[in-house]
């Protein structure tokens, strides 16, 4: 089996101009890594090239042991639905629907189970019935993550997941997060401006001078 979940090798990436370069990366099993940076640093972008929705202008990534970008589009669909989940600032739910009805989603197309201890860890277990419309924002929050922790992902992409979030929520959060990780054997790619969520977990890399550089 491969010690590795992620790995990059040289990658260069930028638009009008470049935005990083020369990038190595790796992330294991049971491990969390957190990348920090000013804003337009790219953080972002190296998220969206790790997790399978933008191809770096030079280099080459290895996802579960696969060249990712020669992969076709199906096979890369089929990451995405079962192997990936992504989990942004704003949660993009459907407003028409229950909470509930949001987490089906994600667990009929993974064929996976909601657990209730996720709902209940997450302190959301009461609000199922309840129509996404008449949540807080923060609840929401944290639908969308259950609604990804429901596919049992084998990586965790988060970009600022709590951003929006008050400090009690936002520990909470880590919290279920790290736990997914520690118990799953999963990996957390974690992608934020908050330096006291970074540094809980076991890596802190910087994104800056177009160089990922190691803090922890």
């Amino acid at each position: 089996m491969s010690s590795f979940l992620l790995k990059s090798f040289n990658m260069t990436h930028g638009f009008d101009y470049t935005l990083f370069d020369d990038i190595n990366f790796t992330l294991a099993p049971y491990e969390s890594v957190a990348i920090v940076g000013r804003s337009g640093s790219g953080k972002s972008t190296l998220l969206h090239i790790f997790s399978t929705f933008m191809k770096p202008n030079i280099g080459k990534i290895i996802l579960f042991g696969d060249n990712l970008y020669s992969l076709n589009e199906d096979s890369i669909e089929v990451l995405r639905r079962y192997d990936i989940g992504i989990i942004f600032q704003f949660h993009y739910l459907f407003k028409g629907m229950s909470a509930i009805e949001n987490i089906e989603v994600a667990s009929m197309l993974s064929g996976e189970n909601i657990e209730d201890n996720i709902l209940e860890k997450l302190g959301i277990k009461e609000l199922m019935a309840q129509r996404i419309g008449d949540l807080s924002g923060g609840q929401q929050q944290r639908i969308s993550i259950a609604r990804v922790l429901s596919k049992k992902p084998r990586i965790i992409f988060a970009d600022e997941p709590t951003g929006n979030l008050d400090n009690e929520t936002a520990a909470l959060v880590m919290d279920v997060l790290l736990d997914y990780i520690k118990i799953s054997g999963a990996g957390l790619l974690l992608v934020t401006h908050d330096e006291a969520m970074a540094h809980r977990c076991n890596k802190v890399f910087r994104l800056e001078n177009k160089s990922l550089k190691v803090e922890k």
